[in-house]
């Protein structure tokens, strides 16, 4: 989720907003109503390869998907 915040309660709340970019929240700081800044977190190397053990333990828990099922979902969804 982007939160938007002035550059008043930046300044004022920098430690506590920072926190939550590193918790994953981005955040765009504005002058008045116009975006001026986009700060999010940084992706270290050793996220990227927990994630990918995670996905891949995941999908090793499911059933292989034909390409009959995967053909059928090409149009779900879709209005006829």
């Amino acid at each position: 989720m982007t939160r938007h915040v002035k550059i008043g309660e930046a300044k004022t709340h920098l430690s506590a907003l920072l926190a939550e970019v590193e918790a994953g929240e981005d955040l765009i700081i504005c002058r008045g109503s116009t975006p001026i800044a986009h700060v999010t977190r940084v992706v270290r190397e050793q996220d990227h390869a927990a994630l990918c053990a995670t996905l891949r333990s995941e999908r090793a828990k499911q059933r292989p998907v034909t390409t009959r099922e995967i053909l059928s979902w090409r149009h779900e969804g879709h209005s006829t």
